[in-house]
């Protein structure tokens, strides 16, 4: 059975590319969530570590997920956001137990 699943990307940044961050996150964020499984995506940044930001987003299930984490868009996508990375990133897959309303 397919289980809605949520997905939190941790990553950290060169201060200096903070903004390259930005605008390739903006350039990319639409076609992320209309990538088929995508149910939402949002984009949050730290308050006292500028550099450190998370994606949060909702999928239809792992397997949609996996459909876009193996997709040639986001091996391109991936490859230009890892090369502004002062850290290695962390994500975590979660399970939502109480799902708030649209």
């Amino acid at each position: 059975m397919n289980r809605p699943i949520v997905r939190i990307v941790k990553m950290v940044f060169r201060e200096e590319d903070v903004e390259t961050f930005q605008q390739l996150f903006a350039e990319r964020k639409d076609r992320i969530r209309h990538f088929p499984g995508c149910r939402h995506l949002e984009l949050w940044q730290d308050d006292k570590q500028k550099n450190i930001f998370f994606t949060y987003s909702n999928w239809d299930g792992e397997e949609w997920l996996d459909h876009y984490r193996f997709s040639e868009f986001f091996k391109e996508t991936w490859s230009l956001t890892k090369a502004l990375f002062a850290d290695k990133p962390e994500a975590w897959t979660l399970n939502p137990l109480v799902i708030a309303p649209e």
